[in-house]
């Protein structure tokens, strides 16, 4: 049974679901989803061709977090008893990723975690992820670590060690269904061929209010101080972030605020992009594999690989230094060339060849 509710567990999962079910003699998978995210995983579910099971359809604005939980959990055990899975495999760090690891224990079914490993080491940063993916690991018995990084985390929390398995990110393999060579957007069509993309996303909790303000800000005035650059903002669909990116940013040349987009769009939107500035996890990883600089937009962050292997540098959230680092980016060729080319340290693509072995092998 592989359980996931969000648009990032959904993307990362989709390649695992894809694979078993193109192989019935070895899986027989059962696809459960919390719609933790309603509209966004809706989104991956149609374009991955990807038909749930079980639908929870739990998404309700303004939920506390023990209403969402508690009632996940209520949910998820009648589909469990249900369908007696012979294991249950979880992605991330998402309330689902918890409350599907915590059901697994209880009815003593093996949890496997793709994604697993992941640490700041700060409970609430980010918040409630952190302590959601430690709790998932503390509940695990098969651990898929996209990297070596994330095994020697678990390895320092006295996991087993022939319990980890280093596999790459499944994001990585996610690429190979959605960048097409013959893409086309109306936003695209407008931007001339010798201007530079910068791609941008905002959405962190820990960075609504002001940090946002001071993002936007810093992005409008790259904007106005560099001619033949375009900014390409999709719109996260709060309403504070939609009024601060329509008074902030509306209306200028070469900003262009967008709905929010697919995976489908956003994998090819990147691929053409000079530059992608973020606060987003995944993004860390797929960027480089279409060598893609990423400029984060947080303090620290799980995936220091990125900013080992010079894929990913950090800028936080004050005005100079997102100007500083996307002046450098802009105009130093050589150390945009250095970050662009580097080498993806989360994965090449086989995460899920990776994990179906294994998986194999332990039901076997």
């Amino acid at each position: 049974m592989l359980i996931f509710g969000t648009r990032p567990g959904a993307i990362k999962m989709a390649p695992v679901v894809k694979a078993m079910q193109a192989q019935p003699d070895r899986f027989e998978p059962i696809v459960v989803v919390t719609a933790q995210h309603r509209k966004l995983l809706d989104q991956v579910l149609s374009i991955f061709d990807i038909h749930p099971d079980f639908d929870l359809n739990l998404m309700v604005p303004h939920e506390s977090q023990a209403e969402r939980t508690s009632k996940m959990l209520h949910h998820l055990e009648n589909i469990v008893n249900a369908a007696q899975p012979e294991m249950i495999l979880t992605i991330g760090d998402s309330t689902t990723t918890l409350v599907a690891s915590l059901c697994a224990f209880y009815h003593q079914i093996p949890i496997g975690h793709v994604e697993a490993g992941l640490r700041t080491h700060d409970k609430y940063a980010p918040f409630p992820e952190e302590m959601h993916r430690q709790l998932a690991d503390v509940l695990s018995d098969l651990y898929f670590a996209p990297t070596e990084q994330s095994k020697q985390n678990l390895l320092m929390e006295n996991k087993s060690t022939d319990s980890i398995f280093v596999t790459g990110n499944t994001s990585v393999d996610a690429l190979n269904y959605t960048i097409t060579d013959d893409y086309q957007h109306p936003v695209l069509r407008l931007i001339p061929d010798n201007h530079r993309v910068i791609l941008v996303t905002v959405q962190r909790r820990e960075n609504m209010g002001e940090p946002i303000r001071r993002v936007l800000h810093a992005l409008r005035d790259v904007v106005e101080t560099n001619p033949d650059v375009e900014l390409v903002y999709p719109v996260h669909p709060n309403p504070e972030v939609e009024n601060l990116a329509e008074s902030i940013l509306g209306g200028r040349d070469r900003i262009h605020l967008v709905e929010p987009m697919d995976v489908y769009d956003f994998h090819n939107f990147s691929a053409r992009s000079f530059l992608i500035v973020t606060d987003s996890g995944g993004i860390q990883e797929e960027a480089p594999s279409m060598n893609v600089p990423v400029l984060l937009l947080r303090d620290e962050t799980e995936r220091p690989e990125g900013i080992a292997a010079g894929t990913v540098k950090i800028v936080g959230t004050t005005i100079e230094g997102i100007q500083q680092g996307i002046f450098q980016m802009l105009h130093d060729k050589k150390e945009y060339r250095k970050m662009a080319h580097a080498k993806n340290p989360f994965g090449d693509g086989h995460a899920t060849e990776r994990i179906l072995k294994v998986l194999d092998e332990y039901l076997d």
